[in-house]
């Protein structure tokens, strides 16, 4: 396998900057590479076929060097047209915009490709929606069997938990004054990983510590960088009661698995959410997970029960699903271990590649004939 991009060893593309666009990029941990006519060739050279990963200027001009020496050519689907109208301020308010994203998408890159890898279930519904060209060429990566269907668990260890998906929407939340007060003998950690940006929705978890009954014993830590840091920072000194027990930042990928080991819950309030990766390591690692539910997040289909799950920017809901956790060390560490047993069986890497690569010899043998 060769890679073709910024920062690579062996074929390093050069950054291509793009006035205000650049700017706006890097707030999001992203670049543009400059298109190489020569770089391609000398890495396309000998190779069975090319996959093109994003459908900016550096992946189309990859698409028609690889045509140009006739080699098969599959693309990626990682980026949502929302995660940028998100970012771009009152532009996320204009109606139609996200749908027009994904047709430029197509018309700049996906129309001339016979096979899309899409990295969920989610976004591969999404598009299948949007536009029927994109719909016979799909390859999802593997799903969980279970998904978001939560209603196998319903003994009488989780009396609140919803029966199906529309009772978790509608369904009442817990009085959080009249339930009792659970003692902990020291901090809940509760860890969230992800962009600091708009659409990952960090405001709505920070909102339900501050519900929480055990508000003062709960240790939150935020995982990551991005334009909103300060904010979410003044936030959470204004509505959280010990500062020394919020951490909000950027952590190393080596710091990370440690630092997953350590805590008790995984939330992730995402709002949109191609691939749900932070959450997929953080259930490999033995983390339990309460994910928002949104139709433009992968997150829920990881869910097993329907205390993982709770209605995206509902900080009450949130809340009561937190202190149910904490309530309930026995069946957090149950639970526990199901989310790593099914993340070991359903999404191992060994299981994504092999999905990737049947895909990729598919291609190939299209293009043979």
């Amino acid at each position: 396998m060769r890679l073709v991009g910024i920062g690579t060893p062996r074929y390093s593309a050069k950054v291509h900057d793009i006035p205000l666009v650049s700017w706006l990029a890097a707030k999001q941990q992203m670049q543009f590479a400059a298109p190489n006519d020569a770089l391609f060739c000398r890495a396309f050279m000998g190779a069975d076929v090319v996959h093109v990963y994003m459908p900016f200027r550096f992946g189309r001009r990859a698409l028609s060097v690889a045509k140009s020496m006739g080699l098969p050519v599959t693309a990626g689907f990682h980026l949502q047209p929302e995660n940028i109208t998100y970012s771009s301020g009152p532009l996320r308010y204009v109606p139609g915009l996200p749908t027009a994203l994904y047709h430029l998408f197509d018309h700049w890159l996906y129309r001339d490709v016979g096979h899309i890898h899409a990295p969920s279930r989610m976004i591969a519904t999404q598009l299948r929606v949007i536009s029927n060209g994109y719909s016979d060429r799909f390859h999802p990566n593997p799903d969980m069997p279970k998904g978001s269907d939560v209603s196998h668990e319903s003994d009488e260890s989780f009396p609140s938990a919803p029966s199906n998906d529309s009772n978790l929407m509608h369904a009442k939340t817990p009085n959080l004054q009249t339930r009792r007060t659970f003692r902990l003998n020291r901090p809940f950690r509760i860890v969230a990983s992800g962009r600091l940006s708009r659409e990952k929705d960090y405001e709505t978890l920070i909102r339900a510590v501050a519900q929480s009954r055990y508000v003062s014993r709960i240790d939150l830590t935020i995982c990551g960088t991005g334009p909103l840091k300060r904010y979410l920072n003044r936030l959470s000194g204004r509505l959280l009661p010990d500062s020394s027990l919020v951490h909000i930042g950027f952590h190393s990928n080596d710091e990370m698995p440690n630092l997953l080991r350590q805590a008790d819950l995984l939330v992730h309030p995402s709002i949109v959410d191609i691939e749900s990766l932070s959450v997929l390591e953080a259930i490999t690692s033995g983390l339990v997970p309460v994910l928002a539910r949104s139709s433009l997040s992968a997150a829920d289909q990881f869910a097993l029960v329907g205390q993982s799950l709770f209605p995206a920017h509902d900080a009450t809901a949130l809340a009561a699903r937190i202190d149910w956790w904490i309530e309930h060390p026995a069946e957090s560490r149950r639970w526990s271990s199901k989310y790593a047993e099914e993340a070991r069986e359903n999404y191992s890497i060994a299981a994504c590649v092999s999905r990737f690569v049947a895909m990729e010899r598919e291609a190939i043998r299209d293009a043979a004939g």
